[in-house]
């Protein structure tokens, strides 16, 4: 399998599931601060021009598939193997609100807590104080949740927990102290001692993105892009 990808927490997602289910890959660089998720080719198998994507030649039917979005691709995985998630239908939609909440909360939340405390050119007060108040909210919903359980999902490591890793990866950047979420701080340390999480989050590792970018770094990773033009 080829996986289209830059160090970025949406693409260690991938890297850790890859890693926990012993799968070959390939890593396929896809350098976000030069502009490559516009190139024509990317923009094939990823229209929303984001990383990462995973292309197997061997899909549903033994027919190619290409999955992008980093939370598909952990669910194509997890059936492709019959790993890391669960068959049974109400354990099922007990856990599907949780991978929700980090597609559609701590991704993107967590992620304009890192533009505006990192990456904006202009700090503004108010938009740093708004989404790091807001990740402080998220981490103790998760430290509230954590409290009762061993792991998200429940009693077994699973995606949920390798989809949420790499944004808690970058607590300290976003302005928030483990300290203050003690069940937090105990599931990060049980993550962080898996095998196959510290292979995924070294894939690529010397490849994040820069904030001291120059102008057209930040221009293509922040800027007002249209690859239909």
């Amino acid at each position: 399998m080829d996986l289209y990808y830059w160090a970025t927490p949406n693409g260690k997602k991938c890297t850790i599931m890859l890693e926990e289910c012993g799968l070959p890959y390939n890593t396929i660089p896809i350098d976000i601060g030069t502009g490559a998720q516009f190139e024509p080719d990317f923009l094939a198998i990823s229209p929303n021009n984001k990383i990462p994507v995973l292309v197997d030649p061997d899909g549903p039917d033994g027919e190619p598939i290409s999955v992008n979005d980093s939370v598909a691709i952990l669910l194509y995985l997890a059936e492709k193997t019959g790993r890391f998630w669960v068959s049974e239908a109400r354990a099922r939609h007990t856990l599907m609100p949780w991978l929700l909440f980090q597609a559609a909360h701590i991704g993107p939340m967590l992620g304009q807590n890192h533009h505006f405390r990192v990456y904006a050119p202009e700090k503004l007060p108010y938009a740093i104080e708004r989404y790091t108040t807001e990740a402080a909210r998220l981490y103790g919903v998760l430290n509230t949740r954590l409290e009762t359980h061993a792991w998200i999902a429940g009693d077994d490591y699973g995606i949920l927990d390798m989809a949420t890793y790499p944004w808690i990866a970058s607590h300290e950047r976003q302005g928030q102290d483990l300290n203050d979420f003690p069940a937090v701080q105990r599931w990060f340390a049980a993550c962080s001692e898996r095998p196959a999480v510290q292979r995924g989050m070294a894939v690529m590792a010397d490849r994040k993105v820069d904030p001291d970018m120059d102008k057209d770094k930040w221009q293509n990773l922040f800027g007002n892009q249209n690859p239909s033009s």
